[in-house]
């Protein structure tokens, strides 16, 4: 199973991608997780061995310019755009009861969509963990899509967009929706973060004329961990629901 979670910056995604984790390490499932948001926060929630440690795929300079047989002296030269990748998980990413993380960091370039070795790279490598790696594989992305490629992106199982009771997260998640759908994506499902009550999954259910696949509820305990992941009771329980719902729609 792979599934890749986006939505606006700030709806949680972190939250529900660290949540589905636990959860499938606690069904002693192996899973690969894939932090695509620069923000490089899933090792944190997962409470990861020396996250902060780890070094992100983008900042391995001299191993991307060797598998595309780079320059990083002439940045606008010629490169390979299929490098070797399947040895990156194994040899250059980290595993911990059950979790293999991968940090892939962001491109310190002002063209970050471009067709660079780093981006190459990147995508080749989340390419491999879609398309060949017959593994659990769960993708914190950036908002949007900027990662996938068209044939990497109908590798994916499921695509679950995260939105709160809001009209700018609305906008953003139907925006996603368009953007998966034109990458020929078609198990696109949706789930209400930050909800109060039923009057905001009402509103949600309303304004993405879609049928939200889970609910998650605001956290209290989230809300006063001051930044850490606190996987208690009922988001727990939100999850798995979640997770019950989905699972058998790959």
């Amino acid at each position: 199973m792979k599934i890749a979670i986006t939505g606006k910056g700030g709806s949680g995604k972190t939250t529900i991608a660290a949540g589905l984790i636990k959860l499938l390490v606690e069904k002693e499932k192996s899973v690969i997780a894939v932090d695509c948001d620069p923000d490089i926060s899933l090792g944190l929630a997962l409470d990861f061995p020396e996250y902060a440690r780890i070094k992100p795929i983008c900042e391995m300079k001299d191993l991307i310019s060797q598998r595309t047989e780079s320059d990083p002296l002439k940045p606008q030269g010629f490169f390979k755009i299929n490098p070797k990748v399947d040895d990156i998980p194994e040899k250059f990413c980290p595993q911990d009861k059950g979790v293999r993380l991968i940090v892939m960091g962001k491109v310190d370039k002002p063209q970050g969509g471009c067709l660079c070795p780093e981006n190459t790279f990147v995508r080749s490598l989340i390419g491999h963990l879609v398309l060949r790696q017959d593994e659990i594989v769960i993708m914190d992305m950036v908002a949007g899509s900027e990662h996938l490629g068209r044939a990497t992106a109908r590798g994916v199982d499921i695509f679950l967009i995260v939105a709160e009771p809001s009209e700018t997260s609305i906008q953003t998640a139907v925006h996603i929706q368009s953007l998966a759908q034109g990458l020929g994506i078609t198990k696109i499902f949706y789930v209400a973060n930050k909800v109060k009550n039923e009057s905001d999954i009402d509103f949600i259910n309303a304004s993405l004329k879609a049928k939200v696949k889970g609910v998650i509820s605001v956290n209290k305990a989230l809300e006063q961990a001051r930044g850490r992941f606190v996987f208690d009771e009922t988001l727990h329980k939100e999850v798995e629901t979640m997770y019950n719902a989905i699972s058998g729609l790959s």
